[in-house]
């Protein structure tokens, strides 16, 4: 993967490796430990009594919970498989390892494993890159899709500040259809209106999953300090791609 390739570690802007840092590390995971050994699920799961997922990490991200104010990566969703961390559909990623075969690159078998669909921005044969886009992603952006109505995942976050905050949503959308978030199982935003990116100027069917749009203060929210669980609900439609919520502290 050449340096322009994203990956889960791109928001944190290089992990440090001082001892300072490794404490900090040490200190907030801890605190989830200790902050949401008895959260109650935003996970819609019955009977879920306590959270077990953790902040996702791998052999590029060990930076713990993400951070806001900045870009929460969605297929940085948490550890802790169905029920737990996620729910999805079925059980197969029909992006890493199908869509993208399996070939011993990062891009390529990111999470494959794991039910959540995730794939990538591509830059060539006009596939994320073309001139249908209302903005042009990053290359090699993951992303998750092949998103449907009653999915959900969990986003373990560390909130530098107590505020209110405004969302952003780098994603794509085939039909338009809404999303919903919570935080710590219960409603933050119950409803978000999601605007089709869809054309009929593409001459390309299968195109239409990658007009990549950015919609910004899709809402505002008040978050406090520390750590919390954000769960991100796909309510109706679903034919979303779904980049990353983009956090950005209101001017008082």
């Amino acid at each position: 993967m050449d340096s322009r390739s994203w990956h889960c570690h791109n928001q944190i802007r290089n992990t440090a490796k001082s001892d300072m840092k490794t404490k900090l590390r040490f200190i907030l995971r801890a605190g989830l430990v200790l902050g949401f050994g008895f959260y109650l699920g935003g996970c819609t799961s019955a009977g879920l009594k306590e959270y077990q997922g953790k902040p996702f990490q791998d052999s590029r991200y060990q930076g713990g919970p993400q951070k806001i104010p900045g870009r929460v990566q969605c297929a940085c969703y948490d550890l802790g498989g169905e029920g737990v961390a996620y729910h999805n559909q079925d059980a197969k990623n029909h992006g890493s390892g199908e869509l993208n075969p399996a070939n011993g690159t990062y891009l390529n078998e990111f999470r494959m494993k794991e039910g959540i669909s995730t794939s990538y921005t591509k830059f060539h044969d006009a596939i994320d890159n073309n001139p249908y886009n209302l903005v042009v992603p990053p290359e090699g952006q993951l992303y998750v899709g092949w998103t449907v109505p009653g999915e959900w995942f969990n986003l373990t976050v560390a909130v530098e500040h107590s505020g209110m905050y405004s969302i952003d949503l780098l994603y794509t959308s085939n039909r338009g259809g809404t999303i919903s978030l919570d935080r710590n199982g219960k409603p933050l935003v119950s409803s978000i209106n999601i605007i089709s990116t869809r054309t009929d100027k593409d001459p390309l069917a299968w195109r239409q999953w990658h007009h990549w749009n950015i919609m910004t203060n899709i809402a505002e929210v008040e978050l406090p300090k520390g750590l919390s669980v954000l769960t991100l609900h796909v309510l109706t439609e679903g034919n979303m791609n779904l980049a990353y919520l983009d956090f950005k502290p209101k001017n008082k």
